[in-house]
C-alpha cells in the first residue's frame, strides 16, 4: 500500500484504493441533511449518515459518506457547511457502484466514493490558507456544463413536457420567502422554503427547498444580487398553482454566482432591473381576483404584516390619497414602458434602452399609461410611493390617458382634489422592495371613493368602538 506524508494532500483525480490513511482537501459544494436507519447488527438502535461532495479542482469533486452514532454524525454535520473548506484524513477509498451510490446524491467524476468512521477518519476545516485561496474560486464552477441550462421562459414554453424531469437553470433571486414549519400526520416535523427566481424572461418562478440544509443555504442568498446555477433540479406542473415550479432535490448542486459568461450577464441585467424599480411592480393586479380580497388593515398593520412575512400579499385600507401629484407636468404623470423588461422609454423610440432586454432586437414592444407614485395615509402612518398606473388608474380618475393629455392645467388640479385627501377605499398589494427604508412597496389593484357607511362600519371595527 502506498503511504502519504503527514502534510501533503492526495488530488481528488489520483484517488484509488490501495492509498492508505489518505488525506485530501477541497471546499464543500453540497451537503445533504442527516438521516437515521434502524441498525441491523443492533436491534432496537439506529445509525446516523449523512453526505457531502468536496471538489479540489474546476474538474474534479467525489461523494463522502459518514456513518456513526448520533452524537458522532450531527457534530460532525454541524461543524462544517457548503462553502467551507474542510481536510480529510484517513477515510476509506472505495470504488463507486454508478447505479446504488449516486441513487440518492449528485453525480461526481471520480470513480470512488470516500467513507468516514468516528474510528478511523477525521474531519476538519482548513486552517492552510494558500490551500483555503487555492480552493475557494471552486466554488463559482457549476457542477454541470455551464452552457447546459434552461432559462425560465423556456421552461415556461415546454410546460408540461418538462413535468418529473431534472434539468439545469440559470436565474437570479427575486426574493425568499419565510421558513415553514409543519408536522405530518404521523407526526414528523418538517420544513419548507420557497424562493422566486427571475431572468430576462420570466419575472418570478418558484424554487422550492425542503432539506434543512437546502433551506440554511437559501437563507444566505442575498435578492436581486445572487445569480444561482442549478443543476439537477426537479421540475413538475403544480395543480394548485397551475404553473411550473423547480424542486431541491437530492441530486441537486447550487453553484452561487458562477463564474460564466451567462451568469455574469444575467448578474448585469439583476442589477440593472433592480435600480429601474422593474421587479417591484411586475406582479399585476389580475394575481387575484379583487373580489377575493377581503382583510382590511390600516396603514401601520400593514407595515408590521410585511415585516413579519415577506411574502407579497393582498388586502383592504380604508385611506386617504395624501400625495397625488397629477397637476406635474404630463410626461411625469403618463409614461412608455417596454413590454418585455419594464424599462422606461420614449413614445418615438425604436427600441428598448435596456441592452439585456429580452429579444430587443425583434423591436420596440410598449405601451403608454397612467405612470404615477401615490401616498396613502390615516391615523396610523403613511405608506409612501405606491404604484398607481394603468387600467387601475384609468378607471379610478375616470379618464384615458388621450384625454388627461387634453385637459387644462385647472381641470388636472380640480381633478386631484376630488381624490386628494379623501377616504378611498383602496385594493392593495404588498411587495418587499429593498429600494426603500421601509424594505416594502405598495401596488394597488383597485380604488374608489368610500362609501361612509361602510367606512364607518369598517373603521369601527378597526378602532375597536
Amino acid at each position: 500500500m502506498a503511504n502519504v506524508p503527514a502534510q501533503s494532500y492526495i488530488a481528488i483525480s489520483e484517488l484509488h484504493p490501495n492509498f492508505s490513511h489518505p488525506k485530501v482537501a477541497g471546499i464543500v459544494i453540497w451537503k445533504s441533511d442527516v438521516k437515521s436507519f434502524p441498525d441491523r447488527k443492533n436491534f432496537g438502535s439506529d445509525r446516523f449518515t449523512f453526505g457531502f461532495i468536496i471538489k479540489d479542482s474546476p474538474d474534479f469533486s467525489v461523494n463522502v459518506t459518514a456513518w456513526g452514532n448520533d452524537g458522532y454524525i450531527n457534530t460532525l454535520s454541524n461543524s462544517f457547511t457548503i462553502g467551507d473548506c474542510v481536510n480529510i484524513e484517513s477515510p476509506l477509498i472505495v470504488t463507486k457502484d454508478q447505479e446504488k451510490d449516486e441513487k440518492f446524491c449528485p453525480t461526481t467524476p471520480s470513480h470512488y466514493k470516500l467513507l468516514l468512521t468516528e474510528a478511523h477518519s477525521q474531519v476538519c476545516l482548513c486552517a492552510d490558507t494558500r490551500t483555503v485561496d487555492r480552493l475557494l474560486p471552486l466554488i463559482h464552477i457549476p457542477a454541470k456544463d455551464s452552457r447546459d441550462f434552461y432559462s425560465l421562459g423556456d421552461i415556461m414554453a415546454n410546460g408540461q413536457q418538462l413535468d418529473g424531469t431534472m434539468i439545469n437553470i440559470l436565474a437570479a433571486v427575486k426574493s425568499t420567502g419565510q421558513l415553514k414549519q409543519f408536522t405530518t400526520s404521523d407526526g414528523r416535523r418538517g420544513q419548507r422554503l420557497e424562493v422566486k427566481l427571475f431572468d430576462d424572461s420570466v419575472s418570478s418562478f418558484p424554487l422550492v427547498c425542503w432539506d434543512r440544509e437546502a433551506i440554511q443555504f437559501a437563507q444566505t442568498w442575498i435578492p436581486k444580487e445572487t445569480v444561482l446555477f442549478i443543476a439537477d433540479v426537479r421540475i413538475s406542473f403544480d395543480n394548485f398553482r397551475r404553473g411550473m415550479t423547480a424542486t431541491v432535490n437530492w441530486k441537486t448542486i447550487i453553484t452561487v454566482n458562477p463564474d460564466t459568461r451567462e451568469a455574469s450577464a444575467l448578474f448585469t441585467y439583476a442589477k440593472e432591473v433592480l435600480e429601474s424599480g422593474a421587479l417591484d411592480d411586475d406582479e399585476k393586479p389580475e394575481d387575484v381576483p379583487v373580489d377575493s380580497i377581503i382583510d382590511i388593515y390600516t396603514v401601520s398593520q400593514l407595515k408590521l404584516k410585511a415585516q413579519e412575512n415577506p411574502e407579497p400579499f393582498f388586502g383592504i385600507t380604508y385611506s386617504f390619497i395624501s400625495k397625488l401629484a397629477l397637476d406635474s407636468s404630463v410626461s411625469k404623470v403618463i409614461r412608455t414602458r417596454c413590454c418585455r423588461c419594464g424599462f422606461q422609454v420614449t413614445e418615438d423610440a425604436q427600441s428598448c434602452n435596456n441592452e439585456l432586454c429580452p429579444d430587443r432586437d425583434q423591436g420596440l414592444s410598449a405601451a403608454t399609461g397612467f405612470d404615477l407614485l401615490v401616498d396613502l395615509s390615516d391615523h396610523s402612518g403613511t405608506l409612501q410611493a405606491c404604484i398607481f398606473r394603468g387600467p387601475v388608474a384609468e378607471k379610478t380618475l375616470g379618464c384615458t390617458t388621450d384625454e388627461f393629455s387634453s385637459l387644462t392645467d385647472d381641470q388636472r388640479t380640480a381633478m386631484k382634489w376630488k381624490f386628494l385627501l379623501e377616504r378611498c377605499k383602496i385594493y392593495v398589494k404588498i411587495l418587499p422592495s429593498p429600494k426603500f427604508k421601509s424594505g416594502i412597496r405598495g401596488v394597488i389593484i383597485d380604488c374608489s371613493l368610500a362609501d361612509p357607511g361602510e367606512l364607518k362600519q369598517h373603521m369601527s371595527a378597526l378602532l375597536g368602538l
